[in-house]
Formats: structure tokens, sequence, C-alpha cells
């Protein structure tokens, strides 16, 4: 049967290697896609200036013009055009400046087929939303997949810090316990760590665990057999043996019942699975990655999280930091943010210093996904082309004191975490001032009443 994702879609190949081009026309087209292709970045650019792609492959690595300069010249012309950046060697950095500059997904060669079919398929799925979204933005709605490489933006030290641990991690074969807020970009760590490691050419299955319900989930990760049970009307190999040389991401691991951890410990301790229904177990050679906005440790205290399927995960626990832990990365975002959404919109839109500085001071409970969504709502109610401290919601600039407390303090148990507060107040303030002085420290000093010296010393303590 034909699959509709793919039929009438058209693609661009930009590739130096002709074995490569070749290949990957063969199998875009037996997806029933029409293929164009180009030896080197130039040509590529070429093409997209006069023909509209559903779809850009790239190389990263070309004479000339690399698959960064396809890659803005696709988001310059096509905008709404996934790219996916192919390379011979993963790499943390490269992923990051990929997703940061709009890729769809970055994969390493050689590649297995099947994973980049799925690749393919999810980067057509993203093309046709965002066609969507461009007619009918709702207000608060989900998200666009722009948000995800979005999330990497910024200079912040926390974030800083998440990347260089995913640099370390990522080329090893650690199991890996991503922790973090609903929206703090989890899934995205996990990609990241997929593409920089050996890998990288192999499948990177993720399985929700919080979608799919409890009676189901045993079939959905261990396969079962044709006649297993009611509904069993074929054999099914399961999640855990499509992952089989790739990397399995069992998100939102918090949701699973108890009966499943004993089953998912088993798999963990011996790379073994028996399928529901069959007596006979397949070895498999899989990279486990669990995320989960859950305090684990808490629920194994409570009885609800195995102990030691907690150990066995939490091998490599990377916390991913929420959006109020790196408010120096606020302005990068949110001009992000504005962009894209200007584009879709079709008209040029400002943000003030007033209402970025708001934007800075607020706690951000939705993380990078609240940010995007609240600049999208301010740009299509935009009236005279300029965001302003009036535009930005009550709740985010109110000076009452139950807004101040839901925004500028972290309130505990035990009263106000005042240091914070003030800490991010004053790494706000000095924001503010760096931009409007082009980030000239001595005009910066100027505005905010204080010495050079003293400047550049909270500069340092605020990592700024």
């Amino acid at each position: 049967m034909r699959d509709a994702s793919f039929q009438g879609k058209s693609a661009l190949i930009a590739d130096d290697d002709d074995v490569v081009r070749s290949t990957l026309g063969r199998l875009l087209r037996h997806l029933d896609m029409t293929v164009a292709d180009a030896p080197d970045g130039a040509a590529a650019i070429q093409k997209i200036e006069g023909t509209p792609f559903d779809l850009v492959i790239s190389d990263l690595s070309m004479p000339a013009l690399d698959g960064f300069a396809v890659l803005a010249a696709v988001k310059a012309r096509q905008p709404r055009t996934p790219v996916i950046i192919l390379t011979g060697a993963g790499g943390v950095p490269d992923c990051v400046r990929a997703m940061r500059e709009g890729a769809f997904d970055f994969v390493t060669k050689p590649f297995h087929p099947t994973a980049l079919t799925e690749t393919v398929r999810a980067a057509l799925g993203q093309s046709a939303a965002s066609a969507t979204k461009a007619k009918d933005v709702v207000p608060g709605s989900d998200p666009s997949p722009t948000a995800t490489g979005a999330m990497l933006l910024g200079k912040s030290s926390a974030l800083q810090e998440l990347l260089a641990l995913v640099e370390q991690v990522g080329p090893t074969d650690a199991t890996v316990l991503i922790l973090g807020e609903t929206g703090s970009g989890k899934e995205v760590i996990a990609r990241l760590l997929h593409a920089s490691s050996p890998r990288a050419g192999q499948r990177l299955v993720a399985v929700n665990c919080a979608a799919i319900p409890e009676a189901l989930i045993e079939s959905e990760l261990f396969g079962h057999v044709k006649g297993a049970f009611t509904s069993a009307h074929e054999t099914r190999i399961g999640r855990l043996r499509e992952a089989d040389g790739g990397t399995l991401l069992l998100d939102e691991i918090g949701e699973l019942a108890l009966p499943m951890q004993a089953r998912l410990l088993r798999v963990l301790q011996d790379q073994s699975v028996t399928p529901v229904g069959s007596e006979r177990s397949y070895q498999i050679n899989v990279r486990f990655l669990a995320a989960t906005n859950r305090n684990l440790e808490a629920m194994v205290r409570e009885g609800r999280f195995r102990q030691d399927l907690f150990f066995r995960l939490n091998v490599v626990p990377i916390q991913v930091p929420p959006l109020r832990d790196r408010l120096d990365d606020v302005p990068a975002l949110a001009e992000h943010f504005l962009e894209q959404a200007a584009r879709r919109l079709g008209r040029s839109i400002k943000l003030s210093d007033k209402a970025l500085g708001i934007l800075q001071l607020y706690g951000w409970p939705g993380n990078v996904r609240e940010l995007e969504n609240l600049i999208e709502r301010m740009a299509i109610l935009d009236r005279d082309g300029t965001i302003d401290s009036d535009d930005v919601p009550p709740t985010l600039g109110s000076e009452t004191g139950e807004a101040v407390a839901r925004t500028l303090w972290d309130l505990t148990e035990n009263g106000v975490d005042l240091p914070t507060s003030v800490a991010r107040f004053e790494r706000a303030l000095i924001g503010t001032a760096m931009r409007r002085s082009a980030n000239n420290k001595s005009k910066a000093a100027v505005l905010l009443g204080i010495g050079r010296t003293t400047l550049i010393d909270k500069l340092r303590k605020l990592g700024i």
C-alpha cells in the first residue's frame, strides 16, 4: 500500500558524493517522491532559488558552500521547507548549530534506510503542520516544531554546562536519565545524545509511556505473536526490537506501572525481549534513554517506582534547566520566535526593550513552549509593528503583589527565596543595559549607575 505521506512530494538532495546522491534518490523515488539533486552547495542554492521543494536533504561538508549555507538559503527563500543535514561524523557542536539555525534533524552517515525514511516522514509532517498553522494560528495552542531546535538558543552558563555534559556523554553507550520540567527540552537532549553517538545512523525510537494505555503498553514495547490476545490479528515485533542497533527513548518513564517496570528491568539487565504470547526470547542491542518530569527518587520512597529500575536508569543523570534558570537566553529565544511569527504573518514586528525586560523577569512555568506561544499571540494581536510593555499580558507585567510573587520570586513552602529573586532581577537589569549599550561595558555601567569594574564583576558572577 502506498504511503500518502510521501506521494506528490518533492525533495532536493545536495551532496558531493555521487553514491550518496544515487542511494538517497532511489530511496525517495521508491517512496513516490519527485527528486532533484545537486553536487555541491552552490548548485543546490541555485535550484532552491528557482524551484519550491517540500524537503531538502543536504550534506554538511561540500565544496565552496557547505550544508549550513544551503540551510540558510532554504530558511530565507522557503522558510517552511524542512531541511535534514547529513554528515559523515556526528558531533554535538554541529548538531547544536544545525538545530539552532532551523534544521529539522541531523543524520550521520552511513544511515539506516528505515531510520532515514522515518525522519523524512516526520519532516514532511512538520511541513504540513507549519502550513496549517500559518493559515490558522490559535493563540495558546501547541507549539510548532520550530521550538525544538530553538530551545538550544542562547549563551547562558546553564545551557553551556548542559551542552558540555551532552558532548561528553553522547559518544558513549551509557544509559541516561533526562530530568526536567515539561517544555524544557528533554526530547531535544535525547536527540542530541543519539546524534552524537556511534548509533546515529540507526533508529532513535521514542515511546511516550504516558500516551499509551496500560493495557497496551506491554504489546507496544515487547511486541506480540499473532493470536496472543483477541485483537492480535498479526505478529508485531514491538518498539524494543525496532530500536535494535539504535537508541530507545522512554519518555515520561515515571508513568509506567509497576508490573511493566519489572519487565523493563529485565530487558535492561540482559538485553533480551520476549514478545507477548511467545516463549522465544530475542537478543537486542539498544542504548536506553529515559526522560521524566517526575521526581523518581520521591516515587521510590513512596513505593511507586522500583528502586532497582531507578538505579539502572540513573547511570548518567542529565538535568535540563528550566527557562527561569537561563533567563539570559530569553532575548535570543524571544527574537527567534518573533522572527518566525512575523514571517508567517507576512509583516515586520519588533520587540521593545521594555517588553523584553518584562519577559526576562517572568518565571516561565511552561518553559520554552510557553514563551513561543506568548510571542506568537502578541505578534498576532500587534497593530503597529512594535510589541511594547503594554502589549504584554498583565499576568506577566503587573506589579501587584500576587503577580510579583508569581514572576519575580521563587516561593517555597517556607517563604520567599530572596537571593534568587534579587539575582534574577539584577540579571535582567544588567542584560537590558548591555543590550542598550550594544555590549559596551562602560556605557552599560553608566546606565546602571555603577563602576565599570563592579559591572564586570557582576557579569562574571551572574554568568552573563
